[in-house]
């Protein structure tokens, strides 16, 4: 079975769990990719950032963001932000959802109703 939809995040955030049983609940069949324990490539999280932009998958308000070097943080570019997220996933704006070869970051029912119709 081929599934249209994918959702990326780790699976104890809470913001994921919502994500999760918003789909369960509204019978959408989709694949978790849990991306700290499954990982992503360079290549794959690079095509990511084109379509939703480097800074906004950076959790800037996450335990992992603040436990940077102050000196990483203060300086962080577009460079260093890819090895950050390769380095500490858990850095990485969730939930990521592919549809239908478009990617929405972020999770509200609203946001999800729109997309699912």
């Amino acid at each position: 079975m081929v599934h249209a939809v994918t959702l990326y995040g780790i699976p104890n955030c809470d913001t994921i769990k919502k994500a999760r049983a918003w789909l369960n609940d509204h019978g959408v069949e989709f694949i978790f990719h849990d991306y700290r324990k499954q990982g992503l490539d360079k290549d794959q999280l690079q095509s990511m950032e084109a379509v939703l932009g480097w800074e906004a998958m950076l959790n800037r308000r996450g335990t992992t963001w603040r436990a940077l070097p102050d000196a990483l943080k203060d300086g962080i570019d577009h460079e260093s932000a890819i090895s950050v997220k390769l380095d500490n996933p858990a850095i990485i704006k969730r939930p990521i959802l592919a549809k239908d070869e478009q990617l929405h970051l972020g999770f509200s029912a609203a946001q999800y109703q729109e997309i699912f119709g």
